[in-house]
């Protein structure tokens, strides 16, 4: 047995292992994604059971083994219970998980992916915002942790900062009046490039502050779901649960 640790994070899956145990996967703000084993936390009574369910935040007690951590107690500060009484929010939340899942990495510094998973789950229960617009400001905000930041501020072949009128999916970023011309660009609005820029430079505390209208929100949507497939191999299995016109 390794020694124990502390480990803040949030749960990404959890599924059954043995007769009574469960194997989670924890986004951990010391360690990246790790995978934990929790004996015992599907017994009726065990203290473990609610606290290895998807989307709980908190502090976990583990010690390190060989190829996993085993979990001997918890520390929940929050268990989104809300989400399981809506089912459209719930589905978002879970294409998050996966979507963190996907982009990251075990043994790695993944404290700024924690804090943004954390505050996308939480922004899922405002009613005010848009769950739509929610998934969309957490997939760009993951490519620009991920290190594939989209380059929004300037124009990509010559540089100029005025005038960027289009976005070019091949060029990864976006274009000036003078050098766009080829097909295939989307064109950008002053309101759309706001948007964007918005996104890639604000911090995880002020990224969900604001709302778009419907034509900003489809020229934005457009350029980060084409964008987010240069970058995503597979079909997320989550995705299928998603509104079509999300």
């Amino acid at each position: 047995m390794g020694q124990t640790c502390i480990l803040t994070g949030m749960i990404l899956k959890a599924a059954p292992a043995g007769e009574y145990d469960k194997r989670i996967t924890l986004l951990t703000g010391e360690r990246g994604k790790v995978t934990a084993f929790a004996r015992g936390a599907r017994r009726p009574k065990s203290s473990m059971q609610a606290a290895t369910n998807l989307f709980c935040f908190g502090k976990f007690e583990a010690y390190e083994g060989r190829d996993a951590y085993t979990v001997v107690r918890a520390d929940i500060q929050d268990y989104f219970q809300e989400l399981y009484t809506d089912p459209d929010r719930m589905y978002y939340g879970c294409y998050f998980l996966e979507l963190a899942d996907f982009f990251t990495q075990p043994y790695s510094d993944g404290l700024q992916q924690l804090k943004l998973l954390y505050q996308t789950v939480r922004a899922l229960g405002v009613r005010s915002l848009e769950p739509r617009l929610v998934r969309r400001i957490y997939e760009l905000k993951t490519l620009v942790y991920y290190g594939v930041s989209p380059q929004v501020f300037s124009c990509v072949r010559c540089g100029k900062k005025e005038n960027l009128s289009a976005f070019y999916i091949e060029n990864r970023g976006t274009l000036c009046g003078d050098c766009a011309g080829n097909p295939g660009g989307i064109t950008l609005d002053e309101a759309s490039l706001y948007t964007l820029q918005y996104i890639v430079s604000s911090s995880v505390a002020k990224l969900y502050t604001f709302r778009v209208t419907e034509p900003v929100y489809r020229t934005v949507s457009e350029v980060i779901d084409r964008y987010l497939k240069l970058y995503v191999d597979r079909e997320l299995k989550t995705l299928s649960f998603l509104p079509q016109d999300a």
